[in-house]
């Protein structure tokens, strides 16, 4: 196969991995023999070998290289970055810093991966912090949301960096033309919420004649679903608690559903009946459609899988590294961010 772009994969990353992982690489292999995607597999050759053999067809397209160590969930960013130098996270994200990979994958500890990445890969120039994002469901396709934890504290600067990052992110991805973005506050009327989000929003009506985005103004908690924008900005600390809320009320209303469903013979034959809408609903709701946070910002593609997917899941993440690396999307934020230079 005729490779064009490299992706270092974490074999060892998530809860079910390597099993989950090599899987769901195998799904998409003509997905990606299509896009000249050749994969970098880091991990312990005595554990994923064995793996991969189960997928012959792989080997045309990939490398295993061996990791000696693996990055677990309780350990700390501080202790990966004096002493998992052998692990196969850091690695991959090393693969990406040596230009031997345009973009990681890792199923693993989301601290450690944001750390390993913030040392050994530099950020895109004008960026000043790196953002992480991912796909929320809305009534009418999803909505790209960032950061969602890796910066507490943020400037109005962050904030319109962050509007520009997920702006191009929605239009690769999602395929929207010129995205909407809200920043998320605490009401929709100007002058509500924090200093530094009303200094934000008048940084993004300043430079509307050269965004890449139309600017639609203060969205609040409860507008994250209806799908008014495509793009919701915010700081990490905000971001983070959201996203968190949102995942427990929906295990919450899954859990009740199922609960009410279960009462009586009554209720399970009533469950039946609606056996084909719960499914459809289910479908719209599957986390794993949108599984793969992206942490935007940096020279290089960092994709978090969530480490409890399965095989469908994390060949999402994959596509999503994919999309971007072919769309060439770091050159596109460097020259949004040149055009909005003060």
């Amino acid at each position: 196969m005729e490779k064009k772009y490299t992706i270092a994969i974490d074999a060892m990353g998530g809860d079910n991995a390597p099993n989950c992982v090599i899987a769901g690489l195998d799904s998409i292999y003509d997905y990606l023999v299509e896009n000249q995607i050749f994969l970098l597999i880091f991990g312990d050759a005595k554990i994923v070998a064995p793996v991969i053999a189960k997928y012959p067809r792989l080997n045309e397209i990939s490398t295993l290289i061996q990791a000696d160590d693996v990055v677990s969930g309780d350990d700390k960013p501080s202790k990966i970055i004096r002493s998992g130098r052998q692990t196969s996270m850091w690695k991959a994200i090393e693969a990406v810093r040596n230009k031997e990979a345009d973009a990681v994958v890792s199923g693993g500890n989301t601290g450690c991966l944001m750390g390993i990445s913030k040392i050994l890969i530099s950020m895109i120039d004008g960026i000043r912090r790196p953002a992480i994002t991912t796909l929320l469901p809305s009534p009418a396709s999803y909505t790209t949301m960032l950061d969602l934890g890796a910066n507490t504290e943020c400037d109005e600067n962050n904030i319109f960096e962050f509007a520009i990052m997920g702006s191009l992110y929605s239009k690769i991805i999602l395929g929207v033309d010129k995205p909407k973005v809200g920043i998320l506050n605490i009401g929709s009327e100007s002058g509500k919420g924090f200093d530094y989000l009303s200094k934000s929003a008048e940084k993004m009506q300043a430079h509307k004649e050269k965004l890449c985005f139309d600017y639609y103004g203060f969205v609040e908690g409860d507008d994250i679903f209806k799908g008014k924008v495509d793009v919701i900005t915010t700081d990490g600390f905000t971001g983070n608690v959201a996203l968190k809320t949102l995942e427990g009320t929906a295990k919450f209303i899954t859990g009740e559903l199922k609960k009410c469903y279960n009462k009586t013979l009554f209720s399970k034959c009533c469950g039946l009946l609606s056996k084909i809408t719960l499914n459809t609903f289910k479908s719209a709701m599957d986390p794993r459609k949108y599984n793969g946070a992206v942490f935007l910002g940096l020279n290089g593609i960092v994709v978090k899988s969530h480490g409890g997917t399965d095989a469908f899941g994390f060949s999402n993440a994959v596509k999503y590294a994919v999309r971007l690396v072919v769309n060439d999307f770091e050159s596109k934020v460097q020259k949004e961010i040149e055009k909005v230079k003060e």
